[in-house]
């Protein structure tokens, strides 16, 4: 007789590469680098942040972008709910300091408030849900590109002083770290599109291994420095609460929003999710740059939202594909820049879809 195994519903998806997050933030708990090894741990950080966003500058297809700016009044309710809406829900929660959240916490949360869109995961659930996938391609690579240079600026306007280590100068950071290396990405795309493309899956983990090397470097320093013994229990459930109630105020603003706006309903889905969502991949490496040593908390927030925001939306996208008329109204098939850090597995699509190569940006 065969013993019953133990497995995790399909309407409740668990992102492997966040239990890979969690056991790197574990092995930088045990064994933080210190000395020399901070040292070399933090150099390898910067190699790989650039690494990361080349690769990201070298899988943007410029003429799907430039196709995409057709719809342009989706992109911008997209854009709009990502870097206005977002941001004043995050200073509005300001008012819960100190009596939910803690400063570093708050400053975390609204940190959150700032990164750009997923694409990977928007594009998955739009395809599930029987949406405009074209649509949640465009919006969700406009974003990551806006992304790279709007979330700084907006962290120098809303953080100031106080984002824990964060500067003007990090903008400087940032252009070198980021922005030329996409920029390098983008020019060499015509000479090496087709090595990226034949290569992905290995690319991906190189994409993934610079994450979890950038997190391993902030979460070590943040145990060297005792930045840890600022959070309890009950504050990480408080944040949890804050978290929920954003993701809900997101995706009910997006959802009737749109239907206000007369949008058709794959419109509508593409902007509920692109618009209601937020990027780990992106946000990981920005907050290495901007906040230092205090990478680790202002993280947090931004790792335990991703994996609520997949959660919820993996429910939401079942029950708007069952709700779906017979005839399609999505757009093109799926197959865009691909997100490290968000699992293919999260969702399955119906027979015969794709939902793109690659895994969160």
């Amino acid at each position: 007789m065969r013993r019953p195994q133990l497995r995790i519903p399909s309407w409740l998806p668990v992102d492997g590469f966040i239990l890979t997050l969690v056991g790197t933030v574990g092995l930088a708990a045990l064994l933080p680098a210190r000395g020399a090894a901070a040292t070399v741990a933090g150099d390898a950080s910067t190699g790989a942040v650039a690494l990361l966003f080349f690769l990201y500058g070298a899988r943007l297809s410029t003429r799907e972008a430039v196709d995409g700016m057709r719809q342009w009044r989706l992109h911008l309710t997209v854009l709009g709910c990502t870097f206005v809406l977002f941001p004043l829900l995050g200073l509005a929660a300001g008012g819960l300091v100190p009596y939910l959240l803690t400063p570093p916490l708050y400053t975390g949360l609204l940190f959150l408030c700032l990164v750009p869109s997923t694409v990977q995961s928007s594009i998955a659930f739009t395809s599930m849900a029987r949406g405009n996938v074209a649509a949640a391609i465009c919006a969700g690579s406009f974003s990551s590109l806006i992304g790279i240079v709007v979330t700084p600026l907006l962290a120098a306007l809303l953080l100031g002083g106080d984002g824990g280590g964060f500067s003007a100068g990090s903008l400087v950071s940032i252009v070198f770290q980021l922005l030329v290396p996409f920029l390098a990405g983008q020019l060499l795309r015509r000479w090496i599109a087709g090595f990226v493309t034949r290569h992905k899956k290995i690319l991906g983990l190189v994409d993934r291994g610079s994450i979890l090397l950038v997190v391993y470097t902030a979460f070590s320093t943040g145990m060297v420095e005792g930045i840890w013994h600022q959070v309890s229990p009950w504050r990480l459930l408080s944040l949890l609460a804050v978290e929920a109630v954003l993701l809900a105020l997101m995706l009910t603003i997006t959802s009737y929003g749109s239907r206000k706006a007369g949008f058709a309903r794959g419109d509508r889905i593409a902007i509920t999710f692109a618009g209601s969502k937020k990027s780990l991949a992106a946000g990981l490496p920005m907050a290495s740059v901007l906040f230092g040593a205090q990478a680790g908390l202002a993280v947090l927030p931004l790792m335990l939202f991703h994996q609520m925001q997949l959660m919820v939306c993996a429910v939401l996208a079942k029950r708007y594909a069952a709700q779906a008329p017979d005839e399609r109204e999505a757009g093109a098939e799926p197959g865009a820049l691909p997100e490290p850090g968000e699992s293919k597995a999260v969702v399955r699509p119906r027979r015969g879809e794709s939902v793109g190569a690659g895994g969160s940006r």
